[in-house]
């Protein structure tokens, strides 16, 4: 059985790559940091035998080395990075941005994503697919940003596309493959009402992106449709 593990599995994308995955028979570790409070992800695995529910803040690193401790026998087919936060509002303005958040930003958009590879590399080399995936976005590419703003939010995504590109080179003798992903404008808490597409279909087009994934394509940068974008 093909495994992934999503990383922010309680809500919006992470929950709708579970329910897709798990519909098609894959094994999912769903990862949150609130299990208990967690209730749409609670009832979508108690629908499905093959959906793990497990607790994880990206931040603490310290959990994420026991989660990966506990599931050192169990290869991992696409380490899936898609926990992510957007401060919004006067944070992220010039003029008033506010520190403390940009450096959270950074912890969970960036960081989290460089300490759950080291901690999981190895269960995905073990894998078939042996793939690790973060979900960006293109408000963290600089050849398309034509508008300023959002700073923290900005800077901290483009930090993750520098930090999978270096990966896609740093693994590539170990067969693993990383890959940037952009998830388009999606009606989910973080996109709000007026986003474009639905998370069902923005996670169909990334499922198929990933599922087309050869070592050939590592460190790309690529849409939910297939468009390949910018830096």
């Amino acid at each position: 059985m093909s495994s992934i593990l999503v990383t922010g599995a309680n809500r919006g994308l992470g929950l709708e790559f579970a329910r897709q995955y798990a519909t098609d028979g894959w094994r999912v570790v769903a990862c949150c940091r609130h299990p208990d409070q967690a209730r749409e992800l609670a009832q979508l695995a108690a629908q499905h035998e093959n959906i793990s529910v497990h607790a994880l803040d990206v931040e603490n690193h310290k959990q994420i080395d026991a989660l990966a401790h506990e599931l050192r026998d169990t290869p991992i087919d696409i380490l899936l990075n898609n926990a992510g936060v957007y401060g919004g509002g006067e944070d992220e303005s010039f003029g008033t941005l506010n520190y403390q958040s940009w450096e959270r930003e950074f912890r969970i958009n960036t960081m989290a994503a460089a300490k759950m590879t080291e901690a999981f590399v190895s269960h995905v080399a073990r894998s078939e697919k042996k793939l690790i995936a973060a979900i960006s976005s293109l408000m963290g590419s600089m050849g398309d940003n034509g508008s300023g703003g959002s700073y923290l939010y900005r800077s901290s995504k483009a930090a993750l596309n520098a930090v999978m590109v270096s990966l896609a080179h740093d693994l590539k003798a170990r067969k693993v493959g990383a890959l940037v992903l952009h998830p388009g404008w999606v009606k989910t808490d973080m996109g709000g009402a007026n986003a474009e597409i639905t998370a069902e279909k923005s996670v169909r087009g990334m499922r198929k992106v990933m599922g087309d994934f050869t070592l050939r394509d590592t460190g790309r940068f690529m849409a939910y449709d297939g468009t390949e974008l910018p830096w």
